[in-house]
């Protein structure tokens, strides 16, 4: 097996930057960093959205009674996470920071409350709604698992001269 980077830190820094990082990568698709942080980065990355397209699809229909407005028992069926997927969420929620989506420019309130309505752990959403059906599929067509980041090398930083990547998902 190979030997685990360090990073040059103590376990507890390294694995908040990685986190932190890992965070980053996933909410916006692309990460610039050193290269042993990106190559620590995407295994890390890689893992979680391994575990996200293999558990997506698991959910249980269920019906649920609630109170509406004239105060009338109404029967609704809802779509819950079956087992597999919610023990797969909340490994993912112990990986990664839960970031809340920000408001965009110009972007009412009501508007902005409208669009968050119902969305507790956006990144976890985005993980299991964008990223696992989009990498399933390509894994279909490929014929291959995995191989859901690149590292572009960038060269060598200005100050220090350690050599730069960018780190983004395919």
């Amino acid at each position: 097996m190979a030997a685990i980077k360090k990073l040059g830190r103590p376990t507890d820094e390294r694995l908040a930057v990685l986190r932190n990082q890992a965070t980053t990568l996933l909410w916006t698709g692309k990460l610039e960093t050193t290269l042993e942080k990106a190559k620590a980065v995407r295994s890390y990355a890689e893992k979680l959205l391994t575990l996200a397209i293999n558990s997506y699809e698991d959910t249980v229909k269920v019906t649920k009674e609630s109170v509406n407005a004239k105060g009338e028992k109404v029967k609704r069926e809802v779509l819950n996470d079956g087992p597999k997927k919610l023990a797969a969420r909340r490994k993912i929620m112990s990986y990664v920071y839960d970031l809340q989506e920000q408001r965009k420019p110009k972007e009412s309130i009501t508007a902005y409350k409208a669009r968050i309505e119902g969305i507790s752990h956006p990144l976890v959403e985005k993980i299991f709604n964008v990223y696992a059906p989009k990498y399933a599929e390509r894994a279909k067509e490929v014929g291959q698992a995995g191989g859901y980041t690149r590292i572009v090398k960038l060269g060598q930083r200005r100050g220090d001269a350690s050599e730069m990547a960018i780190v983004e998902l395919v």
